[in-house]
């Protein structure tokens, strides 16, 4: 006999329609909020668009070399903000981790998380040039910092997520906590570990262009210049650079990931 297929009830039925529903209004509510209508200013300004079309089209290398130069340090920014990200994320996941440590530890340590990764590259960046003035150190600390909130609760997560009989057959040894974290927690999750930390580095390498609109060095710096100065074929130039770079570092992540993990 073929069952029944499976129904939903009253309250799930309800709960899906106030969900979506509720979904739905936020999005008909934000219509005029976000400017939609003015989408039609879009292709209102064409001869604007072809001006822009035709500069953008036709890039100028012809001062490529320095502009690589700025590439590849916008991409040691991003290698030393991750790693200092890094580096800030492994004890703050272990503290956050409901299943290694106490309640009265866990919350604050995610509420510092939360901190951490809730204020913008861009605020961090201008509070860290004003301390230490501008350059690229600047945007170190500022990926750094906000690159290690995002990473904290990503690890934390993995952490959480474990299985407690590795832990728990170290600890059977007589071990103390630092080996049941060194020998039952890290080989677990370092794999999860590498991937995120990969990922944010190339998510990073953008956002270290970004920061050089504030004056954090790198790249960005340069863009902004160029966009100042309406020379939208160097433009092009730098928007090449940055394409051929997130591409060779994307593909440097996963030669990494297929070897390490």
């Amino acid at each position: 006999m073929v069952p029944e297929p499976p129904k939903k009830s009253l309250a799930a039925w309800s709960l899906d329609v106030l969900l979506w529903g509720g979904f739905a209004i936020i999005l008909l509510a934000a219509f005029n909020r976000v400017d939609l209508p003015n989408i039609v200013n879009l292709f209102s300004n064409s001869e604007n668009m072809r001006n822009y079309g035709r500069d953008f089209l036709n890039p100028d290398f012809s001062d490529w070399r320095p502009l690589v130069g700025q590439m590849w340090l916008t991409v040691q920014i991003a290698l030393w903000g991750t790693f200092l990200a890094v580096f800030l994320a492994v004890p703050l996941s272990l503290m956050a981790s409901r299943n290694l440590s106490p309640g009265w530890l866990v919350w604050p340590v995610r509420r510092v998380m939360d901190l951490l990764r809730s204020i913008p590259d861009l605020v961090i960046g201008t509070l860290f040039i004003v301390a230490v003035g501008l350059g690229p150190l600047a945007g170190v600390l500022a990926i750094g910092l906000n690159t290690a909130g995002v990473l904290a609760k990503l690890f934390s997560e993995a952490v959480e997520s474990i299985d407690k009989g590795p832990i728990e057959g170290v600890k059977a040894t007589g071990a103390g906590r630092l080996h049941e974290i060194t020998w039952g927690v890290i080989p677990q999750v370092a794999p999860l570990w590498t991937s995120f930390a990969l990922y944010r580095f190339e998510s990073n390498s953008r956002a270290a262009t970004v920061l050089g609109l504030i004056g954090a060095g790198g790249i960005g710096q340069v863009l902004f210049e160029s966009l100042q100065a309406f020379d939208y074929r160097t433009v092009s130039t730098i928007a090449i650079i940055i394409v051929v770079a997130v591409t060779l570092i994307d593909m440097l992540s996963q030669a990494m990931r297929k070897r390490l993990l």
